[in-house]
């Protein structure tokens, strides 16, 4: 790799500000963290006037109960449906009933025909809960800055404080009856990969031993 290419790609990870992921923390440089919790979604047009004012006030009652702060992510990603329609054709030849086929590749036909009128969009919500060294005082500070601190012992003290709040937000969620998870390292990593590469990576792809950076920057010779 030539000193341009590798200027090139200490640039982009710097940009990412991602140091580590331990288990569900995400570690990143100058001494923060953050959870990320994945909601699932809701549609709201189709609730009832009542349901949809009881979403509302416990939606109000989750911000009102909240002594941190909180980032609400909503991210919208291109459905790519390739494999759907590779899965439609090996069951339409599979298939020994010919009207059975028949009808499969007229159903495959007609989402392929679809998707190239209309845009078909997967949305995906998040809530990223952040932790900062200031939130353990004037000392942790210090200890942060004079000798930046054991890493193992940040980590958990990060842990700890973020798994406290995940309980608090979840807890809150539950009342909106929407389902919560936070989210593992191989998730994360993938999150991350996808949303700095554009573009979707393989599940088998991802190792508990990440060698590789989570943002590939471009190698010329």
């Amino acid at each position: 790799m030539s000193k341009a290419a590798q200027r090139i790609h200490a640039t982009t990870q710097r940009f990412t500000e991602i140091e580590d992921i331990s288990d569900d923390i995400v570690v990143f440089q100058g001494g923060s963290a953050a959870l990320v919790i994945e909601v699932t979604a809701t549609n709201f047009a189709l609730l009832s006037r009542e349901e949809q004012d009881t979403k509302i006030y416990s939606y109000a009652a989750l911000l009102n109960s909240l002594s941190f702060a909180i980032q609400i992510i909503i991210r919208s990603k291109k459905l790519d449906i390739s494999a759907y329609l590779k899965l439609l054709d090996a069951q339409a030849k599979a298939t020994q009933n010919e009207l059975l086929s028949n009808q499969i590749r007229l159903y495959r036909d007609f989402i392929q025909e679809l998707v190239k009128v209309n845009t078909v969009l997967d949305k995906k919500f998040y809530i990223c809960i952040p932790y900062s060294y200031l939130e353990k005082g004037i000392g942790a500070v210090a200890g942060t800055v004079n000798k930046k601190g054991p890493k193992d012992n940040f980590i958990e003290q990060a842990r700890n404080a973020l798994h406290s709040k995940a309980e608090n937000v979840e807890s809150q969620l539950a009342r909106l009856n929407l389902r919560a998870k936070v989210l593992e390292k191989e998730e994360l990593v993938k999150l991350f990969y996808e949303i700095y590469n554009d573009q979707g990576v393989e599940t088998n792809q991802i190792t508990d031993n990440i060698k590789s950076p989570i943002v590939r920057g471009e190698e010329k010779e």
